[in-house]
Order: structure tokens, then sequence, then C-alpha cells
């Protein structure tokens, strides 16, 4: 079941580079500090922004998604890390 959980993920996260895994983990940092998604990359791009992501009314809810399914996967890696830490 893990296995099937990390190769779907993969699926979805797709290949990134070492840059943009910062930028992503700088939205989602900036999410879970309680920022909205769009301040979020607004925030996201100054730190990276040969990584900014261009967004609109029309793209905003599925970028939001993205970054949900992000947030939520870190969370999960890092119980996985615990329960292997014990």
């Amino acid at each position: 079941m893990l296995k099937q959980y990390l190769d779907r993920a993969k699926e979805i996260i797709g290949e990134r580079t070492a840059s943009e895994i910062a930028h992503d983990n700088a939205v989602v940092d900036a999410l879970n500090s309680g920022l909205p998604i769009e301040a979020a990359l607004s925030l996201a791009a100054k730190q990276h922004p040969n990584e900014a992501l261009q967004w609109d009314s029309g793209n905003i809810n599925d970028i939001a998604a993205h970054y949900d399914y992000l947030k939520q996967h870190e969370q999960i890696m890092k119980k996985l890390q615990m329960k292997n830490r014990k």
C-alpha cells in the first residue's frame, strides 16, 4: 500500500529540479503559516523568481489543489519518517 501511494505521489508531483522543489516548499510553508494561495505564490515568487508561476482566476483553483496535495503529502511523509525512527 505504501509503495502504491509513493508511486502515485511521484506521478502527481512529477520530476522537479532542486529550484522547483525550493519554490514548492516556499509555497507550502506560506500556506502552513495561514496565507491564502495567492499570497503564498507571491511570496515564493519573490524568493524564487525563476520558478514563479503565472496564475489567474482561470487556473488558481487547479494550482491551489496541487499545493494542497503537496501540503498533505509533506505531512504524510513526516509521519512516516517519525514512525520509522521508533
